[in-house]
């Protein structure tokens, strides 16, 4: 006997009209002035960096997708107890690591690529298990592809430079992640 969830069903359509809806104007109506700031210097950033348009607007076409992913499994209590659990320790880790970022930033010379570096692959790692049995592999992809991307120590030595090209992005950002950890949005 086939089973069929109309829920099941419902929550799919949602999922994929959400992640084929990923451009600018669109995620203005589901996220905040803040965070679209945010995701404007994370693309100008990786834009500068690989040199490459393309390549930049697919990693954050990528966070915006898995974002609107999780945010639709969320709203729609598709966690168990234990993935719920998983998600406060994602989003304890995420905390720390922007109160990391932020601090990196504002004390100079205190900067270590390999603490951030580690903190965005353990994030990445956690997002991976939460959403294990509710994304597919080509969203498992879409993670590791964004947190892979920020986490090269090559890139966040760049962004880190006092004297860098950079230093205005990450001034941006930091500003930006500051509000949100103000706001306890992260």
């Amino acid at each position: 006997m086939e089973s069929f969830s109309s829920k099941d069903m419902a929550m799919k359509a949602q999922k994929k009209i959400l992640s084929s809806m990923a451009n600018k104007s669109t995620v203005q109506r589901f996220i905040d002035d803040t965070t679209s700031e945010i995701l404007d210097e994370l693309y100008r950033v990786s834009k500068e960096y690989t040199g490459n348009k393309s390549a930049a607007q697919k990693v954050i076409k990528n966070l915006i997708k898995i974002a609107v992913k999780i945010g639709v499994l969320y709203r729609n209590n598709c966690f168990s107890e234990d993935e719920l659990k998983l998600a406060q320790e994602f989003k304890r880790k995420l905390h720390t690591g922007a109160m990391t970022a932020i601090s990196f930033y504002e004390v100079d010379f205190t900067f270590d690529k390999t603490v951030m570096s580690d903190n965005l692959t353990e994030c990445r790692d956690l997002l991976l298990k939460l959403v294990n049995t509710h994304l597919t592999p080509k969203s498992h992809d879409r993670i590791s592809h964004v947190f892979n991307h920020y986490a090269d120590p090559q890139l966040l030595t760049k962004l880190y430079d006092p004297s860098g090209p950079f230093r205005s992005n990450l001034t941006k950002i930091c500003k930006g992640l500051n509000k949100l950890v103000e706001d306890g949005t992260i």
